[in-house]
């Protein structure tokens, strides 16, 4: 009879993972039954050999999907395929969803949609670093004609443009209240320091201008002295 192993303290992480969701688990111990893996309830959850898409070594941590088996056993699988498509029927543009980071492509970052669907971050659109098995919060920016979704980590329409002007006033605070951007500053630059695109940037500091927050260079913004004073 093969002996689970004892179940240590888990961290938050762990603790929050659910049958029928993507996790980003750690590996206990492996066996000659397959690797034994961190998650919330008691005993650790089983990856059997024939569900993993590589050998993992005790200490690290692995992307997979909890799921009930033929006996109604917590069971864990590194084969996403099996449970994710890439036909996000349900979903439309502009809808929050759950991301969950999955490899990184040519084109930016694949990730888990509210665990049962693929998506894609363009490069262009990863407004923060991101790294595999991080959970976090987006946005369908569109979805395509074959159904698949392009995500996006900003809200659309107005609250887009508020979420970026809030970077930019942080930055501007942090920065003694001058930032070397401005309208005809390279878009590297700008994606570099605050994580969004040139347009995006244009568009939220046209609106902290109208707002009287801040005043405008070619290739700076200054913050109104006074302007954010209680």
């Amino acid at each position: 009879m093969v002996r689970e192993p004892h179940s240590s303290p888990r961290p938050a992480s762990d603790a929050s993972a659910q049958l029928g969701e993507v996790a980003y688990l750690t590996v206990t111990a492996v066996n000659n039954t397959g690797a034994f893996l961190r998650w919330g309830p008691a005993k650790d959850v089983l990856l059997p050999y024939s569900e993993q898409r590589f050998r993992p070594d005790p200490g690290k941590r692995v992307l997979v999907m909890l799921y009930s088996d033929d006996q109604g056993r917590p069971v864990a699988t590194m084969r996403l395929d099996r449970f994710l498509t890439d036909d996000a029927w349900a979903l439309d543009s502009g809808d929050q969803v759950d991301v969950v980071v999955a490899d990184r492509t040519d084109l930016g970052m694949k990730v888990v949609v509210n665990h049962r669907y693929w998506g894609l971050i363009y490069q262009d659109d990863i407004s923060q670093p991101l790294r595999r098995g991080q959970s976090l919060k987006g946005y369908v920016k569109q979805r395509r004609e074959d159904g698949r979704v392009d995500i996006s980590l900003l809200p659309p329409g107005a609250a887009r443009l508020d979420v970026v002007g809030d970077q930019v006033l942080k930055a501007l605070r942090e920065s003694g209240g001058y930032l070397a951007l401005g309208d005809k500053s390279n878009a590297h630059d700008i994606k570099a320091r605050l994580g969004v695109s040139k347009s995006a940037y244009k568009q939220a500091i046209g609106r902290l201008y109208k707002q009287q927050l801040i005043t405008l260079e070619p290739n700076a913004i200054r913050l109104v002295p006074g302007a954010l004073s209680e």
